[in-house]
This record gives C-alpha cells, sequence and structure tokens, in this order.
C-alpha cells in the first residue's frame, strides 16, 4: 500500500489548520470511493461560515478515512458550518451502509492493509503479537494540519496507545 498522502495537502493552509478525520467502518468500493470523491468536491466548494467561504480542502485517503482540513486564517469554522460537515458523513453512512462515528475501532496497518479492531480487543492483539510496537496506527485524534502530516500514521508504540498498554507492549 502507498502510504504517501502528505504531497496531496495543499501547501498553502496554514499548520494549525483544523482538522477532522472520520474512518469507515469498511473500505469503500471503487465506485463508492469515485462518488465520495464527487460528494467531497461539492461540499468543498460550498462549504461556508457565516455566509464566508472557509479555505477548505476534502480528501478520502486510504479509500476508508474522509479528511476534513479547514484554514482558518481568514474564516473561523462556527458551530453551523461544523454541522453541515457532519450532516454530509451521516449522508455518506447512510448511503453506504457504513458507521464513520465509531470511536472505539481502531485502525492499524497490518500486512499492507487498513485492519480494525475493536479497543477492548487491542489488549489480546498485542499480548498474541497480532499487533507490535512497530505496527502502524492511524491516530484519527489529530486535530490539526501539522499534526496530520507528522502524527497521524504512526508507530503504536509512539500512540496514546502506549501509555495505556504499557504493561503488554513493554513485555
Amino acid at each position: 500500500m502507498n502510504l504517501e498522502y502528505k504531497h496531496l495537502l495543499d501547501p498553502g493552509f496554514h499548520p494549525s489548520s483544523r482538522v477532522w478525520i472520520y474512518q469507515s467502518s469498511r473500505l469503500f468500493s471503487l465506485s463508492e470511493a469515485l462518488e465520495i470523491e464527487g460528494v467531497l468536491q461539492q461540499f468543498q466548494g460550498q462549504w461556508k461560515s457565516h455566509g464566508a467561504d472557509v479555505k477548505n480542502e476534502l480528501h478520502l485517503f486510504f479509500g476508508q478515512f474522509i479528511v476534513f482540513i479547514a484554514d482558518e486564517t481568514s474564516t473561523t469554522v462556527g458551530g453551523c458550518s461544523t454541522d453541515s460537515s457532519v450532516r454530509m458523513v451521516k449522508e455518506i453512512e447512510k448511503k453506504y451502509g457504513v458507521n464513520m462515528f465509531d470511536r472505539q475501532t481502531l485502525a492499524f496497518l497490518i500486512n499492507d492493509k487498513v485492519q480494525l479492531l475493536p479497543m477492548a480487543q487491542v489488549p489480546y492483539a498485542l499480548g498474541k503479537g497480532f499487533l507490535r510496537p512497530d505496527s502502524l496506527y492511524f491516530n484519527n485524534l489529530v486535530s490539526t494540519k501539522k499534526e496530520l502530516e507528522e502524527k497521524w500514521l504512526i508507530p503504536v508504540s509512539e500512540s496514546w496507545l502506549a501509555g495505556r498498554f504499557s504493561e503488554i507492549i513493554s513485555a
């Protein structure tokens, strides 16, 4: 799997630009991904906050992660504009029969594929060696463009999981 995504990010966006990541409960098919890309492009051209255009970019990365980036150096994203983005993601969720809001399912890169694992199963996976400290984890908690570039796809040992499951990781 090609893990290069940073070159797709607009270099003109401020490093503190806000980021929201929505992880799908499954990989989208190619035809679904193309449709979703069209929906994202349409929304990107219409996203407003208090009547002003939001400087934004939207991506579907790895066929499974919808990423919103808003550069708030000129227009801040308020509650109504955030609500409109969430509504759009919920429409995608409904149309394609996926869950985009499950924060208890974590994504890892294993054997060159995105693999989803319920958080409750992480200790077992670590203990049995299915997950290792160097396994790559999609840290969907990143909140800025800088973090997206530097801390989104990181080894388990460098993520918040290392603190939570330190006894298993260090064993």
